[in-house]
């Protein structure tokens, strides 16, 4: 009988490849100060965020044949503004909910998120370690993609709860608004996009940038490590 000898090395057996792993994020340390330059990007993109405090965030463009200059919908962190009373009275017609500030609780809690999400972001810069960047980043995020979910709840109740009464039905037809991007809704064609509030938090040409601010932070620390 053959007795097999196997010998043991640090990186496992003698046939297994060694894992792969990024060096630089081996060798992240997350209790690292900032460079300055990030410190100053990091206070900018977090003051950029007043912006969706005094302009529209989101809106929703309807175009119809009868409509050819189109209705608008904009949606602020406390209420809705646009051709509300136009689109209410087309509504009506096919049983949906009358758009009304009260009917989006969030609003009355908005401007605090926006107040603690910036506070956050210059306590970060002013700590100035990595580990206060990557909180705020999560905290940005975990808000961002709250508020979308929140924004299609509300779309597919408004869209689906119709009264059962009303003078135009359509057999298994919902109205539910896009989240992002177009949609038909009977004779109407619907685009759903970023307002000026909405583009803080993307691409904009101007320097004060929220996304431009942190992207250049990020791959300033990234590239010290």
């Amino acid at each position: 009988m053959t007795t097999a000898t196997i010998i043991d090395t640090p990186g496992g057996s003698a046939d297994a490849d060694p894992p792969e792993v990024d060096e630089q994020f081996a060798h992240w340390d997350y209790k690292r100060g900032l460079h300055p330059f990030a410190r100053v990007l990091l206070a900018l993109a977090a003051i950029a965020l007043a912006t969706l405090l005094t302009v529209p965030i989101w809106r929703i463009d309807l175009k119809a044949p009868q409509y050819p200059e189109g209705l608008v919908i904009t949606i602020s962190h406390d209420h809705f503004a646009g051709d509300i009373q136009k689109i209410n009275g087309l509504n009506h017609y096919i049983g949906m909910a009358t758009i009304e500030d009260n009917m989006f609780p969030e609003f009355a809690i908005m401007r605090y998120a926006f107040y603690l999400l910036i506070s956050w972001g210059v306590i970060a810069a002013i700590i100035g370690k990595r580990s206060a960047l990557f909180s705020w980043l999560f905290a940005l995020f975990a808000f961002v993609i709250w508020a979308m979910w929140d924004m299609y709840a509300w779309g597919y109740k408004y869209g689906h709860n119709l009264d059962p009464h009303a003078a135009i039905q359509v057999e298994g037809m919902a109205y539910q608004p896009p989240l992002l991007g177009h949609k038909k809704l009977l004779n109407f064609d619907a685009w759903s996009t970023p307002d000026q509030g909405g583009w803080v938090l993307l691409v904009r040409s101007q320097w004060r940038s929220f996304s431009t601010c942190t992207t250049i932070g990020y791959i300033t620390e990234r590239r010290r490590n």
